[in-house]
């Protein structure tokens, strides 16, 4: 059965969906089987994938509304290695739509398990604020990996997220936990950096992925070519440390 994990921040601009879609590429090179679901109305991990949002004939916000399976709606990223479930700025009618419905924060969950069992991991890129599409995410998955910068308001952010998820742990989905936290962006020259790097080590222990993913200009560059980094620039530095977080990633579920 697939292990479904969150890819969370309410901060912005962190990194979320390049850490979605590169883990997603690394994940498929080493030979798992991955579903990466955009829950972004942006639908920034659908273009990131290689597929084109605006030709998509089925996408999330139709699962989620219950007119088609994640069967019908997923596409096959064959430059990426692995199935996307994307989205477009249709989504974001989902979350007025879905105001009167019973066990609307379920959704997901429910359209998830008839396919959990063709894939090793599902990977949710959630917005960057705490909607009922994150909420849909969180309560579909077994755990949430949080990229962060190592800056001080991130640090700030972090004690948002983590009331959020011990209270859906409490009241709708007793599996989730934090897996770990993913420094990205990460500049070792820059003194803060490092001091906030060593207090979530400090503060978060073995909850902090050994992994670090340093600020570079490929990663940066590939999403303009629609591509994960690990698959537009193998050989970069950026790319180079996305396939070790797989590695890590990989081992770190067999010990779970």
């Amino acid at each position: 059965m697939a292990k479904i994990f969150c890819v969370a921040n309410q901060k912005g601009g962190v990194g979320k969906t390049t850490t979605t879609v590169n883990l997603a590429a690394g994940l498929a090179r080493v030979g798992q089987r991955v579903l990466m679901v955009d829950l972004d109305p942006q639908g920034n991990a659908t273009m990131g994938s290689g597929v084109d949002k605006r030709k998509l004939e089925l996408t999330v916000y139709d699962v989620l509304l219950e007119s088609s399976s994640v069967v019908e709606a997923r596409v096959r990223s064959e430059k990426c290695g692995y199935d996307v479930l994307g989205a477009n700025r249709e989504l974001a009618g989902a979350e007025v739509e879905l105001v009167d419905v019973e066990r609307r924060e379920r959704r997901l969950r429910q359209a998830l398990a008839p396919v959990e069992a063709e894939y090793d991991f599902v990977l949710i890129d959630c917005p960057p604020s705490l909607s009922m599409l994150t909420l849909n995410g969180l309560c579909s998955a077994h755990g949430v990996i949080v990229p962060m910068q190592c800056e001080y308001f991130a640090l700030e952010g972090l004690t948002d997220l983590v009331n959020t998820i011990k209270q859906v742990h409490a009241n709708l989905n007793k599996d989730l936990q934090i897996i770990g936290l993913l420094r990205v962006m990460f500049d070792p020259r820059i003194t803060l950096q490092q001091q906030v790097s060593e207090q979530l080590k400090a503060h978060f222990k073995d909850k902090v992925f050994d992994t670090v993913i340093p600020r570079n200009v490929r990663l940066a560059e590939a999403p303009s070519y629609g591509l994960p980094g690990v698959v537009f620039d193998p050989a970069a530095r950026g790319s180079q440390a996305f396939m070790e977080f797989a590695q890590e990633m990989v081992e770190r579920i067999r010990k779970m």
